[in-house]
C-alpha cells in the first residue's frame, strides 16, 4: 500500500499549517521518518492522512497496487498512535490490547495469544495486568503502540511515540516499528524530533517546514548542513558512521 499526498491544505482559522503539501509515493516495506521543527505541521498530516481532519484542498491517495482504498477500507488499513495520550478507560494494557485484537478478526489467530505476543514484542509483559490509567506516560506510549501493532494494520501513523521513553525504550520501540514493516505487506510514518534516531531507525525521511514537504529520500540523501540549517536554524557538521549520518551540532 502507497501513501501519496497531492497539494495538501490545511488551517486553523487564518492560520495555513498545510501550505500545498505534495510527496510521495511512501511504499510498502519502509519506515519513513517525518522530521520539522515544532509547529511544523506534522501532527496536522498525520491527523489528514488517518482520515481525522479534512483538508482545506488537496488530496491523500491510499492505494494498493493500481486500486484506491475507500473510505471503509482506509479505517481498517491505519492504525494511529496520537502525540496526546489521554488514559480515561478504567482498563489494563492486555484488557486494552484484547478490544483492539477482537475487533481487528484477523484469520487464525487468536487474540489472547496475540495481546500477549505484542506485550512481550514490546517488552512490557510487565505491565499487562496494570491500568492504564494508573501507568506513567512513557509506559502509556508503549501500550497505545502496542495496542495498535496487534490489529495489524497496513500502516502505521505514530506521532512522537518516543517523546516520553527514556533511551534504550526508545530504541527497543523503534527497532519493532522496523522489524513489524520488514516483511514488505506495511509500512510505518514516525513523527520524530530526535534526528540523528531518525537517521539510524528509519529507511526514508520527511522533512517538512512553513506547511511545505522539504525533502524525501534516505538519510543519507537527505541530511546535509544546508538542510540542516534551513529547517533548524543551526550550523551543523554530519559524521559517517558506517553508512549512517550523525549529526553534530556546532551553533545555533
Amino acid at each position: 500500500m502507497a501513501i501519496t499526498v497531492d497539494n495538501l491544505s490545511f488551517r486553523y482559522g487564518r492560520h495555513t499549517i498545510l501550505d500545498g503539501m505534495s510527496f510521495g509515493p511512501l511504499k510498502e516495506g519502509r519506515v519513513t521518518g517525518l522530521l520539522g521543527p515544532n509547529a511544523a505541521g506534522k501532527s496536522t498530516l498525520l491527523n489528514t492522512i488517518a482520515g481525522l481532519k479534512q483538508p482545506a484542498g488537496g488530496r491523500v491517495h491510499l492505494t494498493r497496487g493500481e486500486t484506491e482504498l475507500s473510505k471503509k477500507e482506509r479505517r481498517t488499513a491505519i492504525g494511529y498512535v496520537p502525540q496526546d495520550i489521554l488514559a480515561t478507560a478504567s482498563l489494563t494494557a492486555f484488557e486494552s490490547l484484547m478490544v483492539t485484537a477482537r475487533r481487528s478478526h484477523r484469520p487464525g489467530v487468536e487474540p489472547v495469544q496475540a495481546s500477549a505476543d505484542t506485550l512481550e514484542l514490546l517488552g512490557i509483559s510487565y505491565l499487562a495486568d496494570r491500568l492504564v490509567s494508573q501507568m506513567s506516560g512513557g509506559q502509556r506510549q508503549l501500550v497505545s503502540v502496542a495496542q495498535v501493532l496487534v490489529g495489524n494494520p497496513d500502516i502505521l501513523l505514530l506521532d512522537e511515540p518516543t517523546s516520553a521513553l527514556d533511551l534504550r525504550h526508545q530504541i527497543k520501540l523503534l527497532k519493532v516499528v522496523r522489524s513489524t514493516v520488514a516483511d514488505g505487506a506495511r509500512q510505518a510514518v514516525v513523527a520524530i524530533h530526535d534526528v540523528n534516531l531518525a537517521a539510524r531507525y528509519c529507511d526514508d525521511l520527511l522533512v517538512i517546514k512553513g506547511g511545505k514537504a522539504l525533502a524525501h529520500g534516505t538519510p543519507t540523501e537527505v541530511l546535509t548542513p544546508e538542510l540542516i540549517a534551513q529547517v533548524y536554524g543551526i550550523e551543523a557538521t554530519i559524521l559517517d558512521d558506517a553508512g549512517t549520518p550523525v549529526i553534530c551540532p556546532v551553533s545555533a
